[in-house]
């Protein structure tokens, strides 16, 4: 290759690279895989390495991941928080430990001890603690500069709010020290997220990274804490006043403070120990409740480790050595298009069963056309199967080469699988619609969602059961499940149902009538609608009918909700089918109105707190349910509509507007008794 060719392919990938670390750092929407982008990556140091003068400051290879989102504050880290060099076989570790020595100058034949610790599928976070107390939580960004997340922090129970004293290397905790980690889900809560985000109709986190990185990354904390984050410490950056002889040591301090350090660390001590690690953890990890997918392999002795030194990119005292991922080859022979809720048309890969990672796996994701397109899928072919983050089957490569000529391109229907209505692609979308709104295909999954658990939580009504109902014609819209008590004698004489079982679903269904109107708003399956802002549209509108007036422009005023949610719920409320369907569920007595409305007044019906700054007694999120148990709003924006703001200390933007709208502000004694009063009455 020639410099010219070469200073073109170097822009080429810079420009990919940075692109792919913006889709996955920054958005937290990869495109491609962990394979794909390390070997741009690699194929760009290569050559790197080969044209030295071609090396600017700018190149990823300098630096670390992406700039922070502007949506949150800017936190500078006081130490840099370095990538990791990669290895992806036996021999790179071999190699790894050869250059450990050369620049320790030592022997050919040294030993060295290693730290090896799993290296967990996650986000890595800083955590800034004063005088033992935690201060400022936030994101790695890009290395020298990360995102202030402190609030969602704190709604991971596993990192300690104040550092515990007792058996440490220091008489107090040191006046500043920056703490190190991964903050991550369980597998099973990853599960449980995507199930309900497909029961809304949202699209499914790719793998339980991107769910942790997109619950970390929620304006509203009280999102975060229900994603039920959980964490491992594992370094320790700046520190003041302190030293440690070993990263082991490094750990043992940092349990001692209260952190969980993952249990299965070990002290390896030589490079073919490490090996060793690796290998039984290659094996191993399907035993873990978490996604990793490598170790972290690190030079004990922290005066080496300085020794050592980094690049500008990574650190020379450790590297991280990634598993190949858990993928199989199989046939594809068949694509069906799955009808959503929405309309929404998703293609399903039907293959010969093959295990993935212990898994027999049969179906898979296509996603959706353009991704068919892009890899050139076709029926017939010999596809290669990934379980994303462990879990996700999907089809990520064709086998191009074992191409025989019998192979079909996958057409995108013109018409609805199901109903057989017209198909559309609108604009803006990279999914084909089904435009029928009476598909049945839609009906189902509408009801389907309607009676699902974070919805009207209709218990024993499962999807088997709705399809049957459907297809019997005693249920063509979720209000007609309140008409079933008329067709009792006839749901006991179904097959495989009984009068115990028809009984205990009736009153399930009788219950679900005083669901609060949140419940009802997120079940009606408004495009763009869940729970969050089902919760936000309740609390502003305070009844169904005061919804249905809503305008745009009222509700793009509340805080959280943008133009595009706002069109959707104004389209919803101006169908006539879907004002029917309301009326239906009025005239069987589902309630209609916000909890406090629908009991009366309450302490602080009609008022609206926003808090601001740290708060002792309670958490922000604690406050915010307590003003909302007393009937009040809270919201996260001042305005002139604000009763009052409850401002503690580090209070900032939101105080100062206040004290300009002139907006009542209390501290955080004065709304106590406030709610002391209120809650004697």
């Amino acid at each position: 290759m020639t410099r010219e060719q070469a200073q073109a392919r170097i822009a080429e990938l810079r420009r990919l690279v940075e692109y792919h670390n913006y889709r996955y750092y920054v958005l937290d929407q990869p495109e491609i895989s962990d394979e794909e982008y390390d070997a741009l990556f690699r194929e760009l140091q290569q050559l790197e390495a080969q044209f030295p003068d071609l090396i600017t400051p700018d190149s990823p290879t300098q630096r670390v991941g992406a700039p922070p989102l502007s949506a949150f504050p800017e936190h500078t880290h006081r130490e840099v928080m370095l990538s990791l060099d990669n290895a992806f076989s036996e021999e790179e570790l071999l190699a790894f430990d050869q250059r450990v020595k050369r620049f320790l100058d030592l022997p050919a034949d040294a030993t060295i001890e290693y730290t090896c610790e799993l290296k967990i599928d996650g986000l890595a976070v800083s955590l800034t603690y004063a005088e033992g107390v935690l201060t400022v939580g936030a994101t790695r960004g890009d290395g020298a500069r990360g995102e202030v997340v402190t609030p969602n922090l704190r709604t991971v129970r596993q990192i300690p709010l104040r550092l515990q004293t007792g058996q440490t290397l220091f008489d107090a905790p040191p006046r500043v020290v920056e703490v190190r980690g991964e903050v991550y889900l369980s597998v099973h809560e990853f599960e449980r997220i995507n199930r309900e985000r497909a029961e809304q109709g949202e699209p499914l986190f790719a793998n339980p990274r991107n769910a942790a990185a997109g619950s970390l990354r929620q304006l509203d904390s009280r999102i975060t804490a229900r994603r039920r984050l959980r964490f491992w410490a594992y370094g320790i950056g700046y520190c003041e006043g302190a030293s440690f002889s070993t990263q082991w040591e490094v750990l043992q301090q940092l349990r001692a403070w209260g952190f969980p350090v993952n249990p299965h660390t070990r002290v390896a001590h030589s490079v073919e120990d490490a090996i060793a690690f690796c290998r039984e953890w290659a094996t191993r990890r399907a035993e873990l409740d978490y996604a990793t997918d490598g170790v972290v392999i690190k030079v004990n002795r922290v005066d080496w480790q300085r020794q050592l030194g980094a690049t500008a990119r990574a650190p020379r005292w450790a590297i991280a050595y990634k598993y190949p991922a858990e993928r199989a080859v199989t046939t594809l022979r068949e694509v069906r298009w799955q009808v959503g809720r929405t309309g929404v048309l998703t293609p399903v890969a039907l293959m010969e069963p093959v295990s993935v990672g212990g898994v027999t796996v049969s179906r898979a994701t296509l996603h959706n056309i353009d991704y068919i397109r892009e890899k050139d899928i076709r029926i017939g072919d010999r596809v290669v199967i990934q379980r994303a983050g462990e879990v996700i089957p999907e089809v990520v490569a064709v086998q191009v080469e074992a191409r025989d000529g019998d192979e079909t391109p996958i057409e995108p229907p013109t018409q609805c699988p199901v109903c057989g209505a017209q198909v559309e692609r609108p604009e803006d979308e990279a999914a084909l619609r089904c435009i029928n709104l009476a598909c049945p295909a839609q009906i189902v999954e509408r009801i389907r969602h309607f009676t699902s658990r974070h919805a009207m939580n209709i218990e024993g009504l499962g999807d088997k059961w709705v399809q049957r109902l459907f297809e019997q014609g005693y249920i063509k819209d979720p209000a007609d499940l309140y008409s079933l008590h008329l067709h009792r004698d006839a749901l006991i004489a179904l097959e495989r149902s009984g009068e115990k079982l028809v009984s205990n679903l009736l009153n399930a269904i009788e219950k679900s009538k005083t669901n609060p109107l949140e419940r009802l708003i997120f079940a009606l399956g408004i495009r763009h609608v869940g729970e969050h802002a089902a919760r936000l549209l309740a609390e502003q509108f305070g009844s169904m009918d005061a919804l249905m007036q809503a305008t745009e422009e009222q509700i793009t005023q509340i805080h959280g909700m943008g133009p595009e949610t706002a069109r959707e719920v104004v389209e919803f409320f101006a169908r006539p089918e879907n004002r029917a369907v309301i009326e239906k569920l009025r005239q069987a007595g589902v309630r209609m109105e916000a909890e406090r409305t629908a009991r009366g007044a309450t302490p602080f019906a009609g008022l609206t707190f926003v808090f601001t700054g740290e708060l002792q007694a309670y958490t922000r999120e604690e406050a915010e349910a307590l003003v909302r148990a007393l009937g009040g709003r809270a919201t996260s924006s001042v305005s002139k509509a604000t009763s009052y703001v409850v401002a503690g200390p580090g209070a900032g933007s939101k105080l100062q507007k206040a004290q300009q709208l002139g907006v009542p502000i209390l501290d955080e004694a004065q709304f106590l008794e406030m709610v002391r009063t209120a809650q004697a009455q």
